[in-house]
């Protein structure tokens, strides 16, 4: 067996470690995105019917995905505090083994109540007719493809936890590419392939997951990240408590922005199909936007749960201030860029001359505030990897309904979609302000002398010793 690849991330420049750990998950996010572009553009060729399933079935799975990036989270805080506390191989391998084990078991459970459930989730949704016929195609295969998805993230996160991550985002890069590549093969059909029309396209996801999980898994076991590590059963209990700790408030934090934003769609709706063409356009672009950012939360959390778990709280403070740095560097950079081209850029994704002025007004103004979105994401995976996983719930609790989605609704009976635009920059601003603030509360990050005293008293002794 190979010997395990592990990157120390408690030793040498802080920056380094947050770049080798963030950098090779943009192309890792972007490919995930990439995957549902192709999807709309090939069912975009097939039918209106399939292009329309489409739109009702990406914002339900992207919601029950968030299985998969909450026990992701619970993962990689429990690997990474025991790699950074000097735990030893056989504890970490079972730690891993642990982790796999109740991922696959909650998401076979979840994949078979989707399954069944999906024809009445999507008729609730106002899915009907040749639509509904479309979604209940992509449907069951996407259901068996569920526990592929979820194992992969959690290995991915076994990865991570290590310092490794450009293996989790080469192993995110195989998974698209195979999900892109056969798209039009199984969608059109090809030689002996039958044309599959709307399912095709949830086949060749599925052949993607699989693959990716049976090339992660054995580059896992071969590196000695995961093994047979004596009884394999020891402690799983344990270790499955410490995971869900994290992984079900983590889970319901990533849930609560695709849920909100769907309630803000439908107020986006009360003024015209042009205004939702254009709200849609700009979230694509604003999606691509916040790749970088993405990427940084993923990175993040390794970074400050090694450096936790070592007792090394400055650099885990260090970490979160230049992750927030980056945050108001890069937000100010696509502020510019969104403010003099906006017009172009919705041009790209908008059909209609109404649908492209709709885009370019939400991002010339909303850009202005991307800061504050990427301080939230940031927060939230810090505070994750602290094993503060109900403050990264509360904060996007508190940014989508308490201001965003309370705002957009009275903004748009007062000033119509510009009153959309104004909750949804109070939302990210204000957003940031709580991330600033949740994170300072939590002993990720030093706002003034007071709150170094007030949070040293809340620490053991060891850990204020070290904030000392």
């Amino acid at each position: 067996m190979a010997e395990a690849k592990k990157r120390d991330l408690t030793t040498g420049p802080i920056w380094k470690a947050l770049t080798v750990m963030s950098a090779p998950m943009s192309l890792g996010i972007f490919s995930v995105i990439a995957v549902g572009l192709a999807d709309a553009y090939f069912l975009g060729q097939v039918s209106a019917a399939a292009l329309a399933a489409v739109g009702f079935i990406y914002p339900v799975i992207t919601a029950i995905t968030s299985l998969s990036i909450g026990l992701s989270a619970g993962a990689n805080a429990t690997l990474s505090q025991s790699i950074g506390a000097g735990a030893s191989e056989d504890e970490t391998q079972r730690l891993g083994l642990h982790a796999i084990g109740l991922a696959v078991g909650l998401s076979v459970v979840l994949g078979l109540v989707i399954w069944i459930a999906f024809p009445a989730m999507f008729a609730a949704l106002g899915a009907s007719g040749e639509v509904a016929e479309e979604v209940a195609a992509y449907m069951p295969l996407w259901s068996a493809s569920f526990p592929f998805l979820v194992t992969m993230m959690i290995v991915n996160s076994v990865f991570r936890a290590h310092g490794d991550g450009a293996t989790s985002a080469g192993i995110m890069i195989l998974a698209a590419f195979f999900g892109i590549a056969l798209n039009p093969i199984f969608i059109f059909g090809w030689g002996p392939i039958p044309e599959m029309s709307t399912a095709g396209a949830a086949m060749s996801t599925l052949i993607g997951r699989v693959v990716a999980v049976v090339v992660a898994l054995w580059i896992a076991w071969r590196r000695g990240l995961l093994g047979v590590c004596g009884n394999p059963l020891k402690g799983a209990v344990a270790s499955a408590r410490k995971i869900l700790k994290v992984g079900i408030p983590a889970s319901l934090s990533n849930a609560i922005n695709p849920a909100g934003m769907a309630l803000v769609t439908a107020a986006v709706a009360t003024i015209g199909d042009d205004a939702v063409a254009g709200f849609g356009a700009a979230g694509r672009v604003q999606s691509i936007l916040l790749v970088p950012l993405m990427a940084l939360s993923s990175g993040i959390g390794p970074v400050v749960g090694q450096n936790w778990g070592a007792e090394k709280y400055d650099r885990a403070r260090s970490a979160t201030k230049g992750a927030f740095g980056f945050c108001l560097g890069y937000g100010a950079v696509v502020a510019v860029i969104l403010f003099l081209l906006a017009t172009p850029i919705a041009a790209l994704l908008a059909s209609g001359e109404s649908d492209q002025e709709y885009a370019a007004d939400y991002l010339r103004l909303v850009g202005l505030s991307m800061f504050g979105y990427g301080m939230v994401v940031v927060a939230n995976a810090a505070m994750n990897a602290r094993d503060k996983a109900v403050w990264s719930m509360s904060l996007s609790l508190g940014r989508i309904f308490a201001i965003y989605l309370p705002g957009a609704w009275i903004g748009v009976m007062l000033f119509g979609y510009w009153g959309i635009l104004i909750a949804a920059i109070l939302g990210n601003v204000l957003g940031g302000v709580a991330a600033a603030y949740a994170t300072s509360r939590t002993g990720l990050l030093v706002l003034d002398r007071l709150t170094v005293t007030k949070e040293a008293s809340k620490l053991s002794p060891s850990e204020s010793r070290s904030s000392g």
